[in-house]
């Protein structure tokens, strides 16, 4: 299947359910390195259509706490570039179809090479890229390089971010934005601040793509109060932490991926029901 078709065909099955994506996040080679095929493939199975596997990096700028964490384990690992595309090919094996997405920062796609970087993430199925440090302003060379081959790439849009620049992202952005929740970095929160979904109205009115927003949702609360207000709906720091409850880099993987699992299956049927509720009010 080529690449926009996995991801459109996941908005499309979403527009048509009525409810948004759950997109879980995971940090490739976090616990282990053996850990990400197995994991990837039970969130898959749990429901996600949409999966981000995040690239380990040194200092990674846009993360919290508990995912550089994440990323500090995978690169002890010896996590790499190399070996997270590995992964991906492993997890395309395994048949599992869900739309992948690799998240990550500009050094590693530079130090491997952009064009090659392209090819090999498309060769092994990689659907789509989201660059957390890669505005759309900087992003030319690797645009051309992705829309040659199809490959899907996003930008994230931030809270504070004026009209004119939310339409820029969306404009850019192949198949959909990622907005960004807090002016800050990710981990989970304990609550959702109303001006959260205020800029997701904006969005909403702006945009004409997809839209997934990310940082900080933990609780099916949270996924219930955005989930009416976006396409997709990213867990990323809740899942490190489901994992480092049941041992973290010690973690047993048949456990790592029971937690995982557990994890998810409330926040999809809470994304089940946010819509549910929008529903009943414009009723």
């Amino acid at each position: 299947m080529k690449t926009s078709d996995r991801i459109s065909s996941a908005f499309a099955a979403g527009r048509e359910a009525s409810q948004p994506l759950v997109v879980p996040f995971i940090t490739a080679g976090y616990p282990t390195i053996t850990a990400t095929v197995p994991i990837v493939t039970a969130l898959a199975a749990a429901g996600s259509d949409m999966i981000e596997i995040g690239m380990p990096f040194s200092d990674p700028l846009a993360d919290g706490p508990t995912i550089q964490h994440a990323s500090e384990v995978a690169l002890r690992n010896g996590m790499t570039v190399r070996k997270t595309l590995e992964a991906v090919r492993e997890i395309r094996a395994s048949g599992t179809d869900a739309a992948l997405i690799l998240m990550g920062y500009c050094n590693p796609v530079y130090a491997y090479g952009v064009d090659a970087f392209i090819k090999d993430a498309t060769q092994v199925g990689v659907d789509g890229l989201i660059i957390a440090d890669m505005p759309p302003d900087e992003a030319g060379e690797l645009l051309v390089s992705c829309r040659a081959v199809g490959l899907s790439l996003t930008f994230l849009v931030a809270p504070n971010a004026p009209d004119d620049r939310i339409c820029k992202v969306d404009r850019a952005s192949t198949h959909f934005s990622y907005c960004v929740s807090v002016t800050g970095v990710t981990g989970a929160r304990g609550a959702i601040e109303s001006r959260t979904v205020e800029f997701l109205q904006r969005m909403r009115k702006l945009s004409t793509k997809p839209f997934v927003v990310g940082f900080g949702i933990k609780q099916p609360e949270h996924v219930m109060t955005l989930g009416p207000h976006a396409d997709g709906v990213v867990v990323g720091s809740a899942i490190i932490d489901a994992i480092e409850s049941v041992g973290g880099a010690g973690a047993v993987i048949v456990d790592a991926v029971s937690a995982v699992s557990t994890l998810v299956a409330p926040l999809c049927a809470a994304a089940r029901q946010s819509v549910m509720t929008a529903q009943r009010r414009e009723a």
